[in-house]
């Protein structure tokens, strides 16, 4: 257990780190340059909820996937979820490790579903989320995608939280899309509702490894109970903004190899 002086100094060391990282040059090295491509709201959402589904394995190979994919969409990914034919998608083949073609045109029709029926991602995730937590949107939101028919094996590439997963993947897009930072990282187009304090650290590695070497988590697993730990910790740090915390947890594992 850390001390209240221990926990200071490593909070001011972190705050240094939030600074550090949390700047334009980030983007370049970062899944979330797929959505910087693009300006509309609706092809920020699709080209990061494709980025972000992506995100794990060799950083330029999830980076190179992506890029090829959004122009086999014609740079209009929301116009081609919204109105690609069967035939387009029979055309459209995809590979990233175990996410394949077949993935791919069902996260296609999910999409397309979620904008038809249920006004887009945005309000799916508004509808369930809680006062302190979107953990239960998440596992919500997992629900509703898979409500039309779908193949079985692609239910893995979308994470439930209540099912003890750290919902990496989700937990960075909503960063993303909630969270508004003034160096034009996060988009935070979805500042309605939803604000950061509700949203939870990406867990990963890196962000796993140098927690653990700090003292702030002590799970083992990188699971939905060690989200809930470090969530406990950041809070203190920042209330209204824990999930910056990400940038500077991600930096020291990623680009310094702390």
């Amino acid at each position: 257990m850390l001390d209240n002086t221990t926990l200071k100094e490593i909070k001011d060391f972190l705050d240094e780190k939030v600074i550090a990282y949390n700047q334009p040059f980030f983007i370049g090295h970062d899944p979330i340059s797929i959505p910087h491509r693009f300006s509309k709201k609706e092809d920020i959402e699709i080209a990061g909820f494709i980025a972000a589904t992506i995100a794990w394995g060799n950083r330029k190979s999830i980076l190179k996937n992506a890029n090829e994919l959004m122009d086999k969409m014609g740079e209009s990914p929301f116009d081609f979820v919204m109105s690609a034919s069967s035939k387009q998608l029979k055309n459209l083949s995809f590979v990233h490790r175990t996410f394949n073609s077949e993935d791919l045109h069902c996260f296609i029709y999910c999409l397309r579903n979620i904008y038809q029926h249920h006004g887009g991602l945005q309000q799916v995730f508004e509808k369930n989320a809680q006062v302190d937590s979107m953990q239960l949107a998440i596992s919500k939101f997992k629900e509703i995608f898979f409500e039309i028919p779908h193949p079985q094996r692609t239910e893995k590439h979308v994470s439930d939280p209540l099912k003890g997963s750290s919902a990496k993947r989700i937990n960075m897009l909503l960063r993303w899309f909630v969270r508004k930072d003034k160096q034009g990282v996060d988009f935070g187009i979805w500042n309605g509702k939803l604000k950061a304090k509700q949203l939870s650290l990406p867990l990963d590695v890196h962000t796993g490894n140098i927690a653990r070497k700090l003292g702030l988590l002590n799970r083992k697993q990188d699971d939905a109970k060690a989200v809930l730990e470090l969530d406990s910790i950041l809070r203190s740090f920042d209330p209204k903004d824990p999930v910056k915390y990400d940038f500077a947890l991600f930096g020291l594992g990623a680009f310094e190899k702390f």
